[in-house]
């Protein structure tokens, strides 16, 4: 009888391996990964609702990076904390403050006013120390990125075409397009940011291919999209668009993605911890996902928030003109009341002067240049539509408008 249940046991154990080694359906098709199959099953995952407020906090367990290293003196911010004694009003119901925090799934909080740190809170197994990831958020400092190149004279104008940088894209759907219309997401090139995983489109399959499997450059299929509308025409948000903007700054610099953002911004920024992009692919083949790959602490993104409102410049050292900082933030066509606008990278909010870094799932760095407000919110939101963005909307307008005693 003994025997019977060992070999019982055994072959559980046995359909248990197997089970642990079957890749989703949607990432056996193209290319084969040279990834271990567990590390391809994680990253599939990682966006899930159930485990994603750890994933993401913890990227460099699951992806290659490189890492872009802080230097010389601290940006110290100044820290006068208070509890968040203010309300929102949500759902015709004026909520206390706090009430943000469960709602709407957050992994950590901080809230800046003229230049301190008012208040700050970090949950679920986060520190000061954790690098969160900020998704979309990167688009905005890309765009730091492309401002600093265009002022160091590697980019010579927005308005030239992109493909004169990169004459790789001749012949597809990006010759002759401006980077400022890439900048705007206006370039015209069809690719829909739309993630049905079940059902992968040009999107979705490239997430895939790039950054589960590692088979392919998150770039390379710019070179075969098609032109669905004329450049300049019609807003489309496409995280291609940011994607060609690091490759831009990978060949004007003639530097990785990471050194430039090292030389442009983390060092001169005054950061008190290293950041890192998460990689497309092995070292010598991967690149920075310049759309939506870098991660950091919280305070350090509350230091380019602040950056940034300070008009380009962090504890007196000027990062990127101020005439950039006031073009890449205001909205180049008209803002809707829920969605807003979108400038140069940034996304700006409508009815105000505030604008926002926005990336997948609730991450937001939120300013208001007539508060003098900068809110860092780092979030779990699960995967798809959700009133999450809306109550953030919210409680963001009321942290603004917060008179800190």
């Amino acid at each position: 009888m003994k025997k019977i249940i060992y070999l019982c046991a055994l072959s559980l154990a046995a359909q248990s391996v197997v089970a642990q080694q079957i890749l989703p359906e949607q990432l056996l098709g193209g290319r084969e990964s040279e990834l271990p199959v567990a590390v391809q099953v994680l990253r599939w995952h990682m966006h899930d609702d159930n485990v994603n407020a750890m994933t993401f906090s913890n990227m460099d367990k699951l992806f290659t990076i490189r890492e872009v290293s802080p230097s010389g003196e601290v940006w110290d911010l100044p820290k006068d904390s208070h509890e968040l004694d203010f309300t929102y009003s949500w759902q015709g119901q004026n909520l206390p403050a706090e009430s943000i925090l469960e709602n709407t799934y957050t992994n950590a909080l901080l809230v800046m006013k003229d230049g301190r740190i008012v208040y700050e809170n970090y949950r679920n197994n986060t520190s000061p120390q954790t690098r969160f990831m900020s998704w979309s958020m990167t688009k905005s400092i890309t765009s730091v990125l492309v401002g600093c190149a265009l002022e160091d004279g590697y980019i010579d104008s927005l308005d030239t075409p992109i493909s004169d940088y990169l004459p790789e894209l001749n012949g597809g759907a990006y010759e002759g397009v401006s980077i400022r219309h890439v900048m705007q997401m206006r370039s015209g090139v069809d690719y829909e940011e739309r993630y049905d995983w079940a059902n992968p489109g040009m999107a979705a399959s490239n997430h895939i291919n790039a950054l589960v499997k590692n088979t392919h450059r998150f770039v390379d299929v710019a070179r075969t999209l098609s032109r669905i509308h004329e450049p300049g025409d019609f807003f489309q948000y496409k995280t291609i668009d940011t994607a060609i903007l690091g490759w831009l700054i990978e060949r004007a610099t003639d530097r990785r993605v990471a050194a430039y953002t090292e030389q442009c911004l983390w060092e001169p920024l005054g950061t008190e911890a290293a950041g890192f992009y998460i990689m497309d692919g092995e070292p010598g083949v991967g690149r920075e996902f310049s759309g939506a790959g870098f991660n950091a602490t919280m305070r350090d993104y509350a230091r380019f928030g602040q950056m940034v409102l300070n008009g380009g410049v962090a504890d007196g050292r000027r990062i990127v003109p101020e005439s950039w900082v006031e073009a890449s933030t205001q909205p180049s066509h008209d803002e809707d009341d829920v969605f807003g606008g979108y400038g140069l990278q940034w996304w700006t909010v409508a009815n105000s002067n505030a604008f926002q870094a926005i990336g997948l799932q609730g991450q937001f760095i939120y300013v208001d240049p007539d508060t003098d407000t900068v809110v860092v919110k780092l979030s779990y939101f699960p995967p798809g539509p959700t009133s999450a963005d809306a109550e953030t909307a919210a409680f963001m307008a009321a942290a603004s408008a917060w008179e800190v005693d």
